[in-house]
Order: C-alpha cells, then sequence, then structure tokens
C-alpha cells in the first residue's frame, strides 16, 4: 500500500510489535514477499523494501496484460446476469471512489474488486489462481498509478469501456481496450518513477 517506502529496512522487532505477533510470522511473511519479488535480502544488512523498476514493471505487466485478455474473453462467454449487474455496480463504485477523492486504499481495493468480478466471471480455476499469485505484485503498480489523479477521467472511461464490451460478449473490443487499459498504466506508472528520479 506505499506505506514502507522502496529502500526503506524492514526491521523483525518493530514490525511484530506494530503487528502485535511474534517475529516468526512476520519473518516468513518477509521470505514470501521476498519470493514476489517485493522485498531485497541485502547480505549483513537484511530486509528492504525493493524499489520499483522499469523492468520489473514490464515484466509484470507483460504477464498481467496476457493474462487479463484472456480473462475478458472468458468472461464475455460465461459470465450470467448477476455478474453482469455486480461489475456495472464495481464499475460505479470505483468511479465514486475517484470522484469522491476517497483514499488511495479505498480507490485501489474498488479497481481490484471491478477486475476480480470479470476474474470470477471465466469459470477458469487456473486462470484465477495465476491472476491471484500475480495481484500482490500488480497491486503496487495500481496503487501508484492511482496516485495521478489526471489519470482518474481515463480510468472511468476505460472500466466503462470493459463493461460495454463484456455485456455486448465483443470479445475482440474487450481484449483490446484491457490492453490499451494495462498500456496506460505502464506509460503512466513510468512518467511517475522518471519525476520521481529527477526530484532526487
Amino acid at each position: 500500500k506505499g506505506e514502507l517506502k522502496p529502500g526503506e529496512r524492514l526491521m523483525e522487532i518493530q514490525l511484530a510489535n506494530k503487528l502485535g505477533v511474534s517475529r516468526t510470522p512476520v519473518r516468513e511473511a518477509i521470505r514470501k514477499l521476498e519470493l514476489e519479488g517485493l522485498v531485497l535480502m541485502i547480505p549483513r544488512k537484511g530486509a528492504e523494501v525493493a524499489e520499483i523498476t522499469r523492468q520489473d514493471m514490464e515484466d509484470v505487466l507483460e504477464v498481467r496484460t496476457a493474462l487479463e485478455e484472456l480473462a475478458v474473453k472468458d468472461a464475455c462467454d460465461h459470465i450470467t446476469d448477476a455478474q453482469l449487474s455486480e461489475l456495472k455496480k464495481a464499475s460505479n463504485e470505483f468511479k465514486k471512489a475517484l470522484l469522491e477523492g476517497k483514499d488511495l486504499v479505498t480507490c485501489a481495493d474498488a479497481d481490484m474488486h471491478f477486475h476480480n468480478v470479470i476474474l470470477s466471471a471465466t469459470n477458469n480455476r487456473r486462470l484465477i489462481q495465476m491472476l491471484n499469485n500475480l495481484s500482490e505484485q500488480m497491486y503496487r503498480y495500481r496503487f501508484e498509478y492511482i496516485k495521478d489523479a489526471t489519470q482518474y477521467e481515463r480510468l472511468i472511461q476505460e472500466h466503462n469501456d470493459i463493461y460495454e464490451s463484456i455485456m455486448r460478449k465483443d470479445k475482440e473490443t474487450a481484449a483490446r481496450v484491457v490492453t490499451r487499459h494495462v498500456d496506460n498504466q505502464e506509460e503512466a506508472i513510468t512518467r511517475q518513477l522518471q519525476l520521481g528520479k529527477d526530484k532526487q
């Protein structure tokens, strides 16, 4: 959620005290985050939050694009009326969160819920599992993207376009819109990373 900045040390004792748990689950969580590429283990220093690198972002978003394209196509084939109305509601909730200036966590969670409704409509357990495995890494980039308020109108429009194409069962348009959606995310985060470097 961006509370711990890239390069920040992860102190087991402090984290355990803050979370009200013993050091063992904190150590296990740090190990899991390292496997997901969100934490780096530095010899003789310990764990620290991994930097957001352009290469990592491109790798994650490339995989996300392929899986999300498959997801929207499958959703066109399998979505039920109930799931379609849930998707419409999720789209509206996301729009409301952005326009009412809700906190970033609420906005990111609303975005995630929208995409999860599509995912659950695929009826493809393996695809759901694969995207869920990627979700922590995607959340980091989703969070960075939502920090940029200049993108809100575009985001709202893209969600609406995705919903409309799934409603019409138009697989090609759905896949095209979802690809554009992820490409725009990558461009916006790249700009953010560059701005961060320029400020240093």
